[in-house]
């Protein structure tokens, strides 16, 4: 391989790790300021991850935050609902990354993608954890079912909203400032 492309590489894995720490570290300090201010700045650096760190870097930040969050006691509460969100996170970043990927997409895919991704994220969580771990996997009370029914429903196509609206706003300049 040559040293062009090993420090390129090095520097997406790079990217990749900060960018996991950083969805975390997010998590973490802002768990007590509710579901939409968390929910769409980790919606914002998961879109984020994929667009700088390539398809690759984003779904590992994707498929991986849901199951340090869970571990570190951030997460979801149930261990059945971490793949859920893995794959919820997954889908939002593999849209984005195929519908605006490019380095200069236009407004109008950039809108297209956000449209598209919060629309496919909502839905599959919500087929995901709402129709089918709740009622068929998960043993809850009715509060529980209450809880988590009404956390993966439209919230999370508000904050999958919310946090392409700041991709699209933050994503250009600090691609600029990187060089990426």
């Amino acid at each position: 391989m040559s040293n062009t492309k090993t420090n390129s590489s090095l520097k997406t894995l790079c990217r990749t790790a900060i960018f996991l720490a950083l969805l975390i570290a997010v998590q973490f300090v802002t768990r007590s300021m509710g579901q939409y201010v968390t929910g769409s700045l980790v919606n914002l650096i998961l879109i984020a991850s994929g667009l700088m760190c390539g398809l690759w870097g984003g779904l590992a930040v994707a498929i991986l935050s849901p199951i340090c969050a869970f571990f570190i006691g951030i997460g979801p509460a149930f261990p059945q609902v971490v793949p859920a969100v893995a794959l919820g996170n997954a889908v939002l970043v593999l849209l984005w990354v195929l519908i605006a990927g490019a380095k200069s997409a236009p407004i109008a895919r950039q809108a297209i993608a956000l449209v598209v991704a919060a629309v496919a994220k909502f839905l599959t969580l919500y087929l995901v954890v709402v129709k089918w771990l709740v009622p068929m996997v998960l043993t809850l009370n009715e509060k529980q079912t209450a809880v988590l029914s009404a956390s993966f429903s439209f919230p999370q196509l508000i904050t999958a909203a919310i946090g392409g609206v700041l991709a699209i706003l933050l994503v250009p300049p600090l691609r600029r400032a990187l060089k990426v």
